[in-house]
Order: C-alpha cells, then sequence, then structure tokens
C-alpha cells in the first residue's frame, strides 16, 4: 500500500482570502521533523517496491547509458593568460580532473583540483567555479557539498600545491580575483532567502569581517560578478525578471568603487561588456527583440548617448553576444533557430553560422581571450554528437576540436529529426523539434514522449541525448516542444506565456501533443509527458486540465505549490518570481495564479500514473513542494494507476552529483514509462519490430 500522509489543517493567510492546506506539516525548514523523514522514506521505500520486478531492466538501462560515455573524455583546452586550461575524465571515476599546460599542450601537465579527491568525504559534491589569480600562482574554488548552491570559498596555492586556511562559507558560485593577487570578491547569501545580498571583498589570511563593496537592498535581485575579457573593468550584475543594472569599477583601482553603467529602470534589461575603452550594451530600451549599441564609460548613464551598432528586428531576437578585439560575435534566435553571425569591427562583411539538420542549435562559447582570432561555438542536433569548433575570424578556417564520442555502436544515420508546427487553439503556431530511430518509426503506433519547460524565456535547445537513445532505440519518438513562455520565437513568445498570459503554456502543450497524436507521431494510449522545475509545473497543470491525453508523466523537481510559495517571501528565490509569475498578494496575479497551480487544482478524477521526483536540500523548488502534491493527489485521484514519488535525501535540484550517479535517476525514469507500456524484460521493443 502507498504511504498515506496525515491531514493537518493549517489555514495559509493571504490579502486575497486565506486557505486550507492539509499537508503544510511536511514542511521543515530545519530538514529534522522524524515524521515528516519517515514519511519521505516511506514514499522511497514504495517507489523501490513498485519498481522492484522492472530492476534488471532498470540496471541494463543505467549499464547501457553509462557505457555510451567515453572512460577518459576531456574537454578541448581553453588558452587563458599563458596556459592551456582543460578538463578530463578518469575511467569508472565521477567527475573531473581541472588541469593546465603552461604555453603548449605538450608541456607537462599540472593537476589543479581532482574533483573525485574532493568528494571523497561527501554524498554530494559540486564545484561552483574555480578561478585562476592574475599571477596565475593561486587558485580560489567555490564548492557545495550539501546540494543547496551555498557554496564555500577556499583557496589552493598552485606553486606548492598546498590549500590555505581561507574559507568563507554561504556565498554564489562565481568569484574574482583583484589586480593585486592577495584578495577575492564574492557574493554572499542570505542564509534564509538564498539571495545573493552583498559583495565582499576577502584578503587572503584575513580573519575578520571582510571588506563590504556592494550591498543590495531590493530582493527581487539576483547577483553575479565577473571580470571583463580586456581586463580593464570589474562588474557586479544584478538580474530581476525584467530589470538589470550592471556596476563597474576599474580593475586598477585599488578602492573598487563600483558606479551604475545605467541605473535599473522598469522594464529595461542590459547587458554589458567592454571594447577598446568603450562599452558594448545589449539592450531591449526601445527593442523589443533588443539591439546593440556602444557608449563611453564616462557617459554610459545618459542613454542620448549610445551608439547604435545592430539595430532590432521583428523577426530576430539577439540573445548574447561575444567581444575580440577585432572582431564581434552574436548569437541569433531566426524562426527559432540559434545561429551565430561574425562581423568585423572594421565594417567588413559578416558570416553566419549555422547547420544543416532540420532542428539545431549554434551556440557561442566564451573565450577568455580579448586579442585572439578564434571564435569558439558547439553545433547540437537531435540526431548527433555536439560538435566543438573553432573558427578563425580573419581567415574563415574551421577547425573540428572534439565531436563528442558515443561509444558503443551508434550510429547517427539510423535516426532522423523534424522541426514541424503545431496550430494552438488561438491559430498561433508552435513549433516542435522532433527525433526518432528511422527502422522503428511505424505511424500511430509508436510511444511518445512530449517534452517541455515555457518559462523565464529559456529556449529549449535540440541536442543529441545518450541517455535519450535507449528510448528511441526501444521505439519511442521524443518531441520538445518549444511553447510559449521560451523565446525561440523571440521576445513576444516570452511575453505571451508568462503572468497573466501564463495559461498559453499551457494549452500550447496540450495543442503540441494533440497534433502529434493526430500526425501519427505517436499512439493515442502510448503517450508520455516530462518536465523538470518549472516545467514540472508545466506538466502538473497539464496533468489536471487533460490527464486523458497521457499515459503516464514525470515532473521532475516541479515546482507545483505555486500560491502558497509566491506568498511566502522568506522561501528562498520568492521574491525574484514576481515578474514571471505575479505577487498572490495581489489582484489579479491570485485568481491567475491559483486557476493553474498544480497542487491547489488536485481534483477527484482519474490521473496518468506519474513518476513524481525531488530533491531533500533543494534550494530552487523546496521538497515539501512535490511530497505535498504527491500526498494530495493521493487523497484525490479515482484511479489505480502508479503514483510513485522519489525523494534524493542526499541532493538538491540537479539531483545526483557526479558523472555516472546521475544516470541512475534517468534509469529510474526510463524504467517507470517502459513498465507503463508492459515492458520488463531488457531486450523488448516499445513497437512491433
Amino acid at each position: 500500500m502507498p504511504p498515506i500522509a496525515d491531514r493537518r489543517p493549517y489555514t495559509v493567510e493571504s490579502p486575497q482570502g486565506d486557505r486550507i492546506d492539509p499537508y503544510y506539516w511536511l514542511r521543515d525548514d530545519s530538514r529534522e521533523d522524524p515524521e515528516m523523514l519517515a514519511h519521505l522514506e516511506a514514499e522511497n521505500a514504495y517507489t523501490e517496491a513498485k519498481l522492484a520486478p522492472y530492476s534488471e531492466l532498470r540496471e541494463t538501462l543505467y549499464q547501457e547509458i553509462v557505457g555510451r560515455l567515453k572512460s577518459d573524455d576531456a574537454s578541448p583546452p581553453t588558452y587563458e593568460n599563458g596556459y592551456w586550461y582543460y578538463s578530463r575524465f578518469e575511467p569508472g571515476r565521477d567527475y573531473a580532473i581541472m588541469a593546465r599546460r603552461k604555453g603548449s599542450m605538450d608541456a607537462p601537465e599540472e593537476i589543479l583540483i581532482d574533483q573525485n579527491q574532493r568528494a571523497e568525504s561527501a554524498d554530494f559534491y559540486a564545484l561552483g567555479t574555480y578561478v585562476i589569480s592574475p599571477d596565475n600562482r593561486l587558485m580560489a574554488v567555490a564548492e557545495d557539498t550539501v546540494g543547496r548552491r551555498q557554496y564555500v570559498l577556499r583557496v589552493k596555492n598552485l606553486e606548492t600545491g598546498e590549500w590555505l586556511d581561507d574559507a568563507v562559507e554561504n556565498i554564489n558560485a562565481n568569484l574574482v580575483w583583484t589586480d593585486g593577487n592577495q584578495s577575492v570578491l564574492y557574493v554572499e547569501k542570505d542564509p534564509t532567502t538564498l539571495l545573493g545580498k552583498r559583495v565582499r571583498e576577502h584578503v587572503l589570511g584575513s580573519t575578520g569581517e571582510d571588506k563590504l563593496i556592494y550591498e543590495e537592498p531590493d530582493d527581487s535581485y539576483y547577483m553575479g560578478i565577473g571580470r571583463g575579457k580586456s581586463n580593464e573593468f570589474l562588474y557586479i550584475g544584478l538580474y530581476s525578471t525584467q530589470q538589470t543594472e550592471y556596476r563597474y569599477a576599474r580593475a586598477d583601482d585599488p578602492t573598487l568603487t563600483f558606479r551604475p553603467v545605467l541605473p535599473r529602470e522598469d522594464d529595461h534589461e542590459y547587458e554589458v561588456a567592454d571594447h577598446d575603452g568603450r562599452f558594448i550594451i545589449l539592450t531591449n530600451w526601445q527593442a523589443k527583440n533588443f539591439r546593440l549599441m556602444s557608449v563611453a564609460p564616462e557617459t554610459s548613464a545618459d542613454k542620448s548617448t549610445w551608439k547604435e551598432l545592430i539595430p532590432t528586428s521583428d523577426t530576430v531576437l539577439i540573445e548574447s553576444f561575444e567581444v575580440f578585439k577585432d572582431y564581434l560575435a552574436v548569437n541569433e534566435r531566426r524562426d527559432g533557430l540559434r545561429k551565430i553571425r561574425v562581423m568585423p569591427w572594421d565594417g567588413g562583411e559578416a558570416v553566419t553560422i549555422d547547420a544543416s539538420e532540420p532542428t539545431y542549435a549554434a551556440s557561442l562559447i566564451g573565450s577568455a581571450e580579448y586579442d585572439w582570432p578564434w571564435m569558439r561555438y558547439d553545433i547540437d542536433t537531435l540526431t548527433t554528437p555536439t560538435t566543438t569548433i573553432d573558427y578563425n575570424m580573419a581567415t574563415g578556417e574551421k577547425r573540428v576540436l572534439k565531436v563528442q564520442p558515443v561509444e558503443g555502436d551508434f550510429d547517427p544515420d539510423a535516426y532522423t529529426s523534424e522541426y514541424i508546427r503545431a496550430t494552438a487553439r488561438d491559430g498561433t503556431e508552435v513549433p516542435v523539434s522532433i527525433v526518432y530511430r528511422k527502422n522503428l518509426r511505424q505511424p500511430g503506433k509508436n510511444p511518445l514522449l512530449v517534452y517541455g519547460y515555457g518559462s523565464y524565456g529559456h529556449s529549449l535547445t535540440p541536442y543529441l541525448s545518450v541517455s535519450r537513445l535507449s528510448l528511441l532505440d526501444r521505439g519511442f519518438v521524443f518531441a520538445m516542444a518549444h511553447i510559449r513562455g521560451g523565446q525561440e520565437m523571440g521576445r513576444h513568445w516570452y511575453e505571451d506565456g508568462k503572468l497573466g498570459n501564463k495559461m498559453n503554456t499551457f494549452t500550447d502543450f496540450i495543442d503540441v501533443t494533440e497534433h502529434l497524436v493526430e500526425a501519427g507521431y505517436g499512439a493515442k494510449d502510448k503517450v508520455f509527458a516530462a518536465g523538470g522545475s518549472a516545467g514540472g509545473l508545466l506538466v502538473g497543470a497539464v496533468a489536471n486540465m487533460r490527464p486523458d491525453l497521457y499515459r503516464g508523466i514525470i515532473a521532475d523537481v516541479p515546482f507545483v505549490d505555486v500560491v502558497t510559495t509566491m506568498l511566502d517571501e522568506s522561501i528562498p528565490l520568492t521574491t525574484n518570481e514576481f515578474d514571471e509569475w505575479g505577487n498572490p498578494k495581489h489582484q489579479p496575479h491570485y485568481d491567475t495564479m491559483l486557476a493553474y497551480s498544480p497542487y491547489d487544482n488536485v481534483a477527484e478524477q482519474d490521473y496518468p500514473a506519474m513518476l513524481v521526483t525531488g530533491g531533500l536540500w533543494d534550494s530552487q523548488v523546496q521538497y515539501f513542494e512535490p511530497a505535498k502534491w504527491v500526498a494530495r493527489l493521493r487523497h484525490r485521484k479515482t484511479d489505480d494507476n502508479w503514483l510513485l514519488l522519489h525523494m534524493n535525501m542526499d541532493a538538491g535540484h540537479g539531483g545526483k552529483s557526479g558523472r555516472y550517479r546521475k544516470f541512475e535517476e534517468v534509469a529510474l525514469e526510463y524504467t517507470f514509462m517502459l513498465s507503463q507500456l508492459g515492458i520488463s524484460t531488457p531486450d523488448a521493443l516499445a513497437v512491433d519490430p
């Protein structure tokens, strides 16, 4: 029998009316309550018991997936300040080794940090970042051994190999060395909300309170820090959903006085880099799909002095840019596909980089070097491994640095991809990326997995997944729904899927699913849906609205208790989200959110089989959201379909750490889907051959 949580009425107060939450008791911010922990352990035990008959299948899937990974894989080296930096794996080990070689890849290897050694005494380990001092002698790292993204600053002397005694807890992942090589800038977090609140300077060897550089008073902003490629400027970035502000200081300024590039303004988002003593600014000021401007630092706060470099377009969204001494590279979205445009600063002819597949993404990779002719990028498609290429912007030469290896009998020609449109109920054409194995495609008979996200303007990128091959090779068709709330079709695509328009995200996904079935991409009784985080909200809302469409649903770390979470500003990251979801303390936001919140709309009806995952230490979506949702579903649903909760007790938002361990959870999810199709043996197909 499944675990049944006690119902203990709790009043959630709101200016718009109080609500009763019978499962609020499952929230324990200390994560120590024995009753709560016992309930989660019971849920995990129930999930394992239901999947026990499929243990051979589950293990086979896991071994298939990890067997496709090159055991001694390595990244292409990148050049910075006289050294070539890279990461590499050793066979059978979970974590990468970060290393460098001086001047040439033929020079002796210097290991910077072996994450396997650092992870030995922890159930979870994540290296947030590592940064090298300007004189190349010291390394600062940000490490997380809990999974809550509360990193710890530590410093290593690269000449002696010794770790210094310095340690600063509860910080963001990004770090910046100052010019003197004796201090590091970091972002201190609020211990409750986990928001970055203060930039401080830690002087090596100091034990007192670190010097305060900047404090952000507004809890609706995230914070980050960085160093410009030219090394002339240091930056503090402040990001809210619809507003940004950058502050800059001269890197050689001993006082580190940060000034606004442009003070924050309502509905104004911008990014900044420096080139040849001026700021290059990507901005949506009078440009919905953004444009590129330049301005002298001393007048940057006066927009009348900005000069246009690339105008805005109604059909092309400028996503990001990269500056080099002699060239500018821009990532753009055209017709839903990501491309790169490279142009010389002297006004020469621009070059566009794309791919030949129906659906693809060409993605800029940041370069640390400023005076450098090589622009690095990735090409991703649904059928071919990620290909990393260096493009010489002066000569046009291309060097393929790496094709992500896929071990085993993988043949990219065995698969095909499509890029189609599905008509939503209001007439909007929604793009869909599709992939399947050619010889297993049987119109109207294949199992179909529809994946979506649709929030924060995040655009889904088509890529070859080594784990997904285990589904394709058993007859699944995989579809990526580029629904509104993302930014695939431009800024309006995002705005049409947020706040009061949020319902479009859910109805788009439903309409895409119906179109795919009608077009023969999947059998009507073999359709699955999957999404994580805000994508978990998506599939949770869809489960309430159209449960009849799906055989099964996978909701990973789902944001499902929308109203209660957004009412509580003590919950991490809530205040940053008001411009995305709305503030339920006010109308009409309250009614809009209440209409789709998955937890609030669980009904007495049949639901598809469902697998829900969570992480006890999740800092993005608190563990009690999926736990409460499953408890309410158990109480109200009228079917006997599986409802499983898998709570990772040692991890956070991203699940288990480590190169191999993370695929244990993927194998669990695939086993869940195949079990719902009556498949229990490893070699069985999900479609007639």
